[in-house]
């Protein structure tokens, strides 16, 4: 069978030929599906066994990362859930076991037949467009394509469905929409969206945002972020109280999940933290709270390459981790011209504090927590 074969950059083509010889003009489509279920069994083997589902990259690509798409899931538990844009069924199998009852549907009937073979019996699947329902008292999940021909749509009315036609038909119904996390968050507002934008992110990384409209949304949350890793949520509704100071003994990079949501502020005072300058997402504290990274302020000096270069040697630095905001500077290029050669491990963080002809270019040379 072909997925005896590695299919690495070394034997592909070698592989590839002992594939042709045995299967012929079906060879491109048995190697594309072997390669996809090996990506997806990273992404998305929380959801189950998927060594013998059918994909295409777009819609691989699109697919929700197992636990994002559980931690939807769990937030829908007992809900009886529409997933009016189905595709090949990953967000389904992600809310099958929690939904009171699930229904999924798509317009395009080669990923339908996907998701049927996919998920066999275990949920009802039917033809239909996202932008005219075929069910009634449910809750609706919509994740509209962001990609065309293997090119991002930016604005959310390009999206297809477009978002602003999605929140017109089901403006009086529960819905759910995933969108890319680089979502417009005023755009969506102007749109006419009054529910929640949760920005979710996963393993260090911000994987999405997601629209829950009001009846969905927990009273007074306008705006969350969750960190899956750590199992933390936070949101508008806690209070912002955040002093801005100098630094002190730590210095933390909030998740990209709370920067995104625009909730440095709320993070911040749960944490006992505050901020080194009111328009950075940098924090700091004398204490570092439990299960943070963050970095220990060894110096700090006027932002110089050549002070810079001076302190590290004399730290005997010699792999450096660069965190840069506000500033102008490429950490990989900085890194070579620095020409390190100690054997420490040091970070440096490059900011901008104060603003305008006030604003300096600041560096702190630091010890990270791990």
């Amino acid at each position: 069978m072909v997925a005896g074969f590695a299919l690495t950059d070394a034997t592909r083509v070698a592989d590839t030929a002992a594939i042709r010889a045995r299967f012929g003009d079906r060879t491109p489509v048995l190697v594309e599906t072997t390669l996809l279920r090996r990506r997806a069994a990273a992404k998305l083997g929380g959801l189950g066994d998927v060594s013998s589902w059918l994909f295409t990259g777009e819609a691989l690509q699109q697919a929700s990362a197992a636990p994002v798409a559980l931690h939807r899931a769990r937030r829908l538990a007992g809900a009886v859930v529409h997933d009016a844009t189905c595709s090949i069924g990953t967000e389904l199998a992600a809310l099958r076991d929690s939904a009171a009852r699930v229904v999924g549907s798509d317009i395009d009937p080669v990923r339908l037949a996907m998701a049927h073979h996919n998920l066999g019996d275990t949920v009802d699947l039917c033809r239909a467009d996202a932008l005219h329902p075929v069910t009634r008292n449910t809750t609706v999940v919509v994740d509209p394509a962001r990609r065309r021909y293997g090119r991002r749509r930016f604005a959310p009315r390009d999206y297809q469905p477009g978002l602003d036609q999605l929140l017109e038909v089901y403006r009086d119904r529960d819905l759910v929409v995933k969108c890319a996390p680089g979502i417009d968050f005023e755009m969506v507002r102007r749109l006419g969206f009054d529910g929640e934008i949760e920005v979710t992110s996963y393993r260090g990384s911000v994987r999405e945002a997601c629209l829950w409209s009001g009846g969905l949304a927990e009273p007074g949350v306008r705006r969350r972020a969750s960190i899956l890793d750590r199992g933390e949520q936070i949101t508008d509704a806690e209070p912002d109280d955040c002093p801005v100071r100098p630094a002190g003994r730590w210095i933390v990079d909030p998740d990209g999940a709370v920067v995104r949501a625009g909730l440095v502020r709320h993070y911040a005072a749960r944490h006992g933290l505050w901020q080194l300058d009111p328009d950075i997402a940098y924090l700091s504290g004398d204490r570092l709270p439990p299960d943070l990274r963050g970095f220990e302020v060894l110096e700090q000096h006027r932002f110089q390459e050549t002070w810079l270069r001076r302190a590290l040697s004399a730290l005997d630095c010699g792999s450096l981790e660069i965190l840069v905001r506000g500033v102008e500077v490429n950490p990989d290029a900085l890194r070579w011209r620095l020409r390190l050669r100690g054997s420490r491990s040091l970070a440096a963080v490059i900011t901008r504090l104060g603003s305008g002809s006030a604003g300096t270019a600041m560096v702190f040379v630091c010890r990270p927590s791990r």
